[in-house]
């Protein structure tokens, strides 16, 4: 537990850190903030609170997971993928409620972290993670639809189908200004990258449509659209301001940020025990996502100690993501991850260490105290358009398309069902059903290439032939609950004449209490017919399952040995002698 705070900042400092790195590192975090700042804004927003809680979240959840994680060049903040989880919360229990699922899912996941359960994020399957990805990013692009067009909706409903139709039913009042301000931005973040230069598209898109419309009010009679400064408002010093305020985060109760009545939330049992279910949720996205991001950040590059390729340690990031979300909510942040767009930057920036994440958290930070009113200029339809391409990007349409195509028909099966329940119900009902029904379709693949096989007497292996009343059976694959009962059913009928059994167990490398009660079921019947068995080559895990259950050697039922060869052997030596046939041996 000690070695996990900080892992990857004291192995890029072991390994030497330079004023070239530290110079390298400054870059980079300039960079990513300012891909940070319109993405942390319109992505708060998104999940239905004020942009300034999306600033204050990269500022102190990217800050302190830079410091603490376990990977050399993640960038955390908000993200995509957490506006279908915390967009209900927000509806329901207001911003003070969302900090406080916050909270509880950093503890979970820091609880994670500190038991050293990273490793199991792995086995969540890949069409379970391609079909909800695809469906957050289905209904993110459809909640932009709303300021992208400035449409008159009251309120969204918290379905998507209801959202659909309430959409549908606003067409009239499109706004063509608000169309035209969002459609320009999305070009524009289509077009520059085309042009190879390192400057970040959302920083002249944005920039770019905020003085566009700002220009277009002054000249052009009645154009209008909706900004940050218009649509929401602060209060300070007695009065009312529009925009983003022009402070740091500062430190507060998240039990006393208001909840959805614009009353301090409070904190209660009854309210806690509502928001685990969400919290929960929050925790495996976030765990997902982050580790997720991580992967890509070793792959794209970067070296750790002696030269080797740098690699994350999925524990200690997962207890630092665990630490930034419980310290967020503090300072009027909520629930961070790492994200993969900005890691990617981060590295193609040139990071050399946790510092360029930390120095982008540092550059937001700048931007809030020092650009703050030129911030509240900016257009929502802009915003919403830089969502619109984050959700493209996102549901990686070609990969899923090519998934549909050549992956077997169980975990197309997998991929269809996450990606509907997303889209319908929520991520937590997806990724659930989607877990339980791999692993049924899993089992079912195992349960196909478990088998038990006769041999006979005659066995490549065993030379000469075993005498009469012994027979050998291959099994093969791993004895669990999926599979024990079809393959011991294969012992059911054995031959007349037969007294001795060899089990062939070299190719059974697991086996839980299914296994072994289906296992100790065939050898009861087969000792009540008078057939003793020996189990041959049995491995380390199934070994260890038979002493646990005190399985030992019992004369004319059951003998136990670790090499094949053995087992063998000593079914020779208790096989009964041949029948003389009376006539003298030939000389």
């Amino acid at each position: 537990m000690r070695e996990l705070p900080a892992l990857a900042l004291r192995r890029a400092l072991r390994t030497g850190y330079a004023g070239a790195d530290l110079r390298a590192d400054l870059l980079a975090g300039v960079v990513v903030g300012i891909v940070a700042l319109p993405l942390s804004m319109a992505l708060a927003i998104a999940s239905g609170v004020s942009p300034q809680h999306g600033l204050y979240t990269a500022i102190v959840a990217g800050g302190v997971t830079a410091l603490l994680g376990g990977s050399r060049c993640q960038v955390s903040g908000p993200t995509a993928a957490f506006v279908v989880v915390l967009a209900p919360i927000s509806a329901e229990f207001g911003v003070g409620g969302l900090m406080l699922a916050s909270l509880l899912a950093g503890l979970l996941l820091a609880a994670m972290g500190a038991l050293r359960l990273g490793a199991l994020i792995r086995f969540v399957p890949h069409p379970v993670t391609t079909g909800f990805t695809a469906g957050i990013a289905l209904v993110i692009a459809t909640l932009q639809v709303k300021d992208l067009l400035g449409l008159d909706v009251a309120e969204m409903p918290g379905h998507y189908v209801e959202r659909v139709q309430a959409l549908a039913a606003a067409l009239p009042s499109a706004q063509a200004d608000e169309l035209a301000v969002g459609a320009a931005t999305l070009a524009l973040l289509l077009a520059w990258p085309r042009l190879g230069t390192r400057v970040p598209a959302p920083l002249v898109a944005l920039a770019l449509a905020a003085l566009g419309a700002w220009l277009a009010a002054r000249l052009v009679p009645g154009f209008e659209v909706d900004t940050i400064a218009s649509r929401f408002h602060y209060a300070s010093q007695g009065a009312t301001w529009g925009g983003i305020p022009r402070t740091p985060p500062l430190f507060a109760w998240p039990w006393t940020q208001p909840g959805p009545d614009g009353r301090p939330i409070g904190l209660s049992l009854e309210l806690l025990r509502d928001l685990v279910p969400s919290a929960f949720a929050i925790a495996m996205l976030g765990a997902i996502e982050s580790l997720l991001s991580a992967v890509v950040a070793d792959g794209m590059g970067g070296t750790g100690d002696h030269g080797a390729p740098a690699r994350h340690d999925p524990d200690a990031e997962l207890l630092a993501q665990g630490l930034g979300n419980v310290a967020a909510p503090f300072f009027g942040g909520f629930a961070a991850t790492g994200a993969l767009a900005r890691t990617a930057t981060n590295v193609r920036a040139g990071a050399r260490s946790p510092m360029a994440a930390f120095f982008h958290a540092g550059f937001v930070l700048f931007a809030v105290l020092s650009l703050a009113p030129l911030l509240g200029l900016l257009p929502m339809s802009a915003l919403a358009a830089l969502l619109l391409l984050v959700a493209w990007n996102m549901s990686e349409l070609k990969h899923f398309a090519h998934v549909l195509r050549v992956a077997p028909r169980s975990d197309v099966a997998v991929l269809l069902v996450c990606f509907v329940l997303t889209v319908l119900f929520d991520m937590v009902v997806a990724v659930s059903v989607g877990i339980v029904l791999a692993a049924l379709l899993f089992m079912r693949r195992m349960a196909e290439l478990s088998s038990v096989t006769l041999v006979g007497r005659a066995h490549e292996e065993i030379s000469p032939p075993l005498p009469p009343g012994v027979v050998v059976y291959d099994i093969g694959g791993p004895l669990f609950f999926g599979a024990a009962q079809k393959a011991m059913s294969s012992l059911e009928a054995v031959g007349a004449g037969v007294r001795t059994v060899v089990l062939d167990v070299r190719d059974v490398p697991a086996m839980d209490a299914t296994g072994l009660v289906n296992l100790e079921s065939t050898i009861d019947r087969l000792a009540r017919a008078g057939i003793a068995v020996i189990l041959g080559g049995v491995a380390a895990q199934p070994a260890e399952v038979l002493a646990r259950a005190g399985w030992k050697s019992e004369e004319g039922r059951l003998v136990i040995c670790d090499r094949f060869d053995d087992a063998i052997a000593l079914a020779r030596l208790l096989a009964p002698p041949p029948a003389r046939s009376g006539k003298p041996a030939a000389p």
